[in-house]
């Protein structure tokens, strides 16, 4: 009989609770699976008073996740108490030095340190973990890693916010603001009290970091994601994006170009008959497009306590098994170098929302610096409204919407065309632009 793997749990919050109740309900099927038991024998976490609402009796207490980290009588260090730094860094680095494997949910750390921990697991002989840290159950980091080991990646983009997601699909279907939208997330609890770290696209810029490393073959940097949030987003813009065939997600994008490996966080508007733009709610999903396939979307839970458990588990039952994955799918010395990709370059369609004055020669003037930057568009709308006023008069000649789709050209070009309508003073307000990202 091979003994049982002993667990180590640092964070008993919602998730690692439930990554106890789990492991304790999974007992059978975990050793079915893994080919041995798997056991929790010692956790830690801030409070010990604190009810959980799972059974720790028999499971020792460790004094800090460092002592928990060291003790020699755990196998699997499992950290899920969060943050970039310490505790819970020297803690991971302790466990691995020690020859231990480590399972963790913790994105932040990952999107910092993984390279730096990634080396000790390699060095050490343990395995490093972190499945739950991006898209909770969904399994995109083994789909990448090892699934699509020989498969050559061009893209990979998706959905990795479900904040941001439900704000934008309630918007679009209720027609309510923003503003209005978030108070209602943060009341039922889809948004932080602090809601910017979701909302202007942070979260979703770490997320894609892991991502891209894992796809592309390169060094964790989210200094290299180029980051923008959804608050500028308007009802009027979600209602044009549907009358023209698009439906607006905060996507994460890692894209392979000529030029190098282009990452970007930003509001997207994507065909309504792609699959991703079927995800409403708090749903995540990620796509995935491979040289000579056609491109996989994986769909799931992105949060929560039991999907977020439910991945812990499946790469503490990989240690089980004896499985030594490379972190990161390649050697740490061999990924290679990020750069910022800078936003000017990135060349695809663009929807740009005009305020135009109602004067003679707008159109023209708005059409010939679009040509001087040799930008063709798809497609042309213009709202006109109303002219009467309630009392029957004639009202005052106000800005009307004008709402362009361009082909693919570059951001500096329509940049240079809209800083040049600008100054032709023949609009009003600033140019909404949203980037098009198509199948």
């Amino acid at each position: 009989m091979v003994a049982p793997l002993r667990v180590g749990i640092a964070g008993l919050g919602t998730v690692g609770a439930d990554v106890v109740r789990l492991i304790e309900t999974q007992q059978r099927l975990l050793s079915e699976r893994s080919g041995r038991g798997v056991r929790v024998v010692a956790v830690t976490a801030r409070s010990k008073a604190k009810k959980r609402g799972v059974d720790l009796r028999g499971i020792e207490w460790a004094k800090s996740p460092q002592a928990l980290a060291e003790d020699p009588d755990v196998d699997c260090f499992v950290e899920l108490m969060g943050g970039a730094g310490d505790p819970a860094l020297s803690a991971i680095e302790a466990a691995l030095k020690s020859g231990k494997s480590v399972v963790t949910a913790n994105k932040a750390l990952i999107a910092k340190h993984g390279l730096r921990l990634a080396a000790a697991a390699e060095k050490h002989g343990g395995a490093l973990n972190f499945e739950a840290a991006v898209g909770a159950a969904i399994p995109v980091i083994k789909t990448l890693r090892e699934g699509l080991a020989g498969t050559s990646v061009n893209r990979v983009y998706g959905i990795l916010n479900g904040t941001c997601n439900y704000i934008l699909t309630r918007m679009e279907q209720e027609g309510i603001s923003f503003e209005e939208c978030l108070k209602d997330a943060q009341r039922l609890g889809y948004a932080e009290a602090d809601p910017s770290f979701d909302v202007d696209g942070y979260d979703t810029a770490q997320k894609l970091a892991i991502l891209a490393s894992l796809a592309f073959g390169t060094k964790v940097a989210e200094s290299a994601v180029y980051v923008e949030g959804i608050s500028s987003i308007t009802p009027e813009d979600l209602k044009a994006a549907a009358e023209l065939g698009y439906r607006v997600k905060l996507l994460g994008v890692a894209v392979r170009t000529a030029k190098g490996i282009e990452q970007r966080v930003h509001p997207t508007m994507v065909p309504k008959s792609s699959s991703i733009a079927q995800v409403m709610g708090v749903t995540n999903a990620v796509t995935i497009d491979g040289e000579g396939m056609p491109p996989i979307t994986l769909v799931g839970p992105g949060a929560g306590g039991g999907a977020t458990a439910s991945a812990v588990v499946a790469d503490i039952a990989d240690v089980a098994r004896g499985i030594r994955a490379r972190p990161f799918g390649r050697p740490v010395e061999r990924l290679g170098d990020t750069t910022k990709a800078p936003m000017e370059r990135h060349e695809g369609g663009y929807y740009i929302r005009l305020m135009a004055r109602d004067l003679a020669g707008t159109a023209a003037t708005i059409a010939t610096r679009l040509a001087e930057q040799k930008i063709s568009l798809e497609s042309i709308v213009q709202r006109h409204p109303d002219g009467v006023d309630v009392n029957g008069s004639a009202k005052k000649p106000s800005p009307v919407p004008v709402i362009l789709i361009t082909y693919a050209t570059s951001e500096d070009a329509v940049h240079r065309a809209l800083a040049a309508v600008q100054r032709d003073k023949v609009i009003s307000g600033r140019p909404q632009v949203i980037r098009i990202e198509k199948n």
